[in-house]
């Protein structure tokens, strides 16, 4: 395997009115054969709830926030106090877009939403960087801003790192900011007009899958082995730059978002939005899954269009992300309109992977519950939860604390505790809004997963066990999909501007999946 990505923590309505005055949404096979509550009791949530939902996460980003700096912390415990001092660029950035919408949705005035955000942004711009590249370092102390070297929790040594995922989301908010609010516009622009997207591209990867290192370590003497030192990659780095040498190499992944930024940018070739797997190749023998499909070719680059049939009533195709999360699936949908701009690729598997979540929690597993994505866990700190049958990944994410291991050739007929996080039912709110909304009810009033500051992390279905604590990304998607279901894609239109569209659009829109 080729494949960046770390099992621990990655750093990420108008009206009730949004759906019922008429937004159009997208419907997902015989979900109302297995769906639950009742199908009579699901609608879409109106704008009070979705409102009342907002607020209430609104409140722990406020709670994490810290006054002297507006850097927000990474986690606080569901008591709103006691928030960790530590804190990444995609926290930053949830933050950042979460004043936006906490704005557009009433909840803080205008001159509020301002005054944070300048205040973030004054912060940002005195912060330590990677200056070549524009880039920003994995961790800060919310309490100065300057970059940490020793972990908060356990006191280990923390090696500056640039973290490719992490600046898309921070890269991300900056645009957002610069569209949304104008009299931050010009200090946004100021911090990510010098970012170099092309400094996490491997041109040599730019045909075959795999094109973005996952990020990099800057140091004169490193002391890991593994690390790889290059000339300054497209121009961009220096001589003390060692890139992890493993390359994201799944499409299915919330790592889009450094390609779409960087094809925006005119950084990254288009091609490179295609160097990465649908699936692995049908002549690949150890997966679990064989898959199916054809290969095309879109802008020069030959794709294996490969998908999985995931075990569903009607039959279901899906185009499986690394761990079978719903974040890596829909998180870049938050401000790219993926399933309008590419109808034949997302516009297809994002209904499906919902759909096949769904049926996965409440036919397959039989929790009562679905939305499977990585998280707090009741059982500890953080863990990776998915659909192991939806994921590439031969050793799984898994549903359930026990891991139980999903085999096509003899599927498990009970499963254990499953863990479920709030988050991914808002992911999934503008694909089956009816039946995130039932989900989240459920949660709310039966697992009683919530508190002051909103929903709580994670639950239990079976134990009833609950991480009382909230996770400013998890939170800030929270924020991020209600937005959108609320001012019908608000977020997305701040990012999506024109100069995007006429840059990203013509690049994604042929694409075919085989579903």
């Amino acid at each position: 395997m080729n494949q960046a990505q770390n099992p621990s923590r990655r750093h990420l309505l108008a009206g009730g009115a949004g759906i019922a005055a008429g937004l159009v949404l997208p419907t997902i096979p015989t979900l109302t054969a297995f769906a639950s509550p009742p199908v009579h009791d699901k609608k879409p949530a109106g704008r009070p709830q979705l409102i009342r939902w907002a607020s209430d996460t609104w409140s722990s980003l406020v709670a994490m926030a810290d006054p002297g700096t507006g850097l927000v912390s990474d986690k606080i415990p569901g008591t709103l106090t006691g928030r960790v001092h530590n804190t990444s660029p995609t926290n930053i950035g949830g933050y950042l877009w979460s004043c936006v919408v906490a704005r557009d949705l009433g909840i803080i005035t205008p001159g509020e939403c301002r005054q944070r955000i300048a205040q973030t942004l004054k912060t940002l711009a005195r912060m330590k960087r990677h200056a070549p590249s524009g880039m920003y370092y994995n961790w800060y102390d919310i309490r100065d801003g300057s970059v940490l070297t020793t972990s908060v929790d356990t006191g280990e040594v923390i090696r500056p790192f640039v973290s490719s995922v992490d600046m898309g989301w921070l890269g991300a908010a900056l645009w957002v900011v610069a569209n949304a609010d104008p009299s931050n516009r010009k200090a946004a622009l100021a911090l990510f007009t010098p970012m170099r997207w092309d400094v996490f591209f491997d041109r040599s990867f730019a045909r075959q899958p795999g094109a973005n290192y996952g990020g990099f370590f800057t140091a004169t003497n490193p002391d890991r082995t593994d690390l790889v030192q290059l000339p300054p990659l497209n121009g961009v780095g220096g001589p003390d730059v060692w890139y992890v040498p493993n390359h994201y190499d799944t499409a299915v992944s919330e790592t889009r978002m450094i390609t779409y930024l960087g094809i925006v940018r005119g950084q990254i070739p288009g091609g490179a939005y295609y160097a990465t797997w649908r699936t692995f190749p049908p002549d690949y023998t150890w997966p679990e899954e064989p898959p199916v499909g054809e290969t095309r070719t879109y802008l020069g680059v030959d794709v294996y269009e490969g998908v999985h049939r995931y075990p569903y009533p009607d039959g279901l195709r899906v185009v499986p992300g690394w761990g079978g999360s719903m974040f890596e699936e829909l998180m870049p949908d938050l401000f790219v309109p993926e399933a309008t701009w590419a109808p034949g690729s997302w516009g297809k598997n994002h209904p499906n992977h919902v759909a096949a979540q769904i049926y996965h929690g409440m036919v397959d597993a039989k929790y009562g519950y679905w939305g499977f994505s990585p998280s707090n866990d009741p059982y500890g700190s953080y863990d990776v939860y998915g659909v192991d049958a939806l994921g590439l990944n031969p050793d799984g994410y898994f549903s359930d604390h026990e891991k139980t291991n999903y085999v096509w050739s003899n599927p498990p007929t009970t499963y254990g505790d499953g863990i479920v996080t709030p988050h991914a039912s808002f992911l999934a709110m503008l694909h089956a809004p009816a039946e995130a909304t039932a989900n989240l009810v459920g949660i709310q009033n039966k697992l009683g997963a919530y508190g002051r500051g909103g929903f709580y992390d994670a639950v239990g279905t079976r134990s009833g066990k609950i991480s009382r604590w909230h996770l400013s990304l998890d939170q800030s998607m929270i924020m991020g999909a209600i937005g959108n279901v609320v001012t019908r894609d608000g977020l997305r239109r701040y990012f999506a501007t024109p100069s995007v569209e006429s840059a990203l659009r013509p690049v994604i829109s042929p694409e075919q999946f085989s579903i």
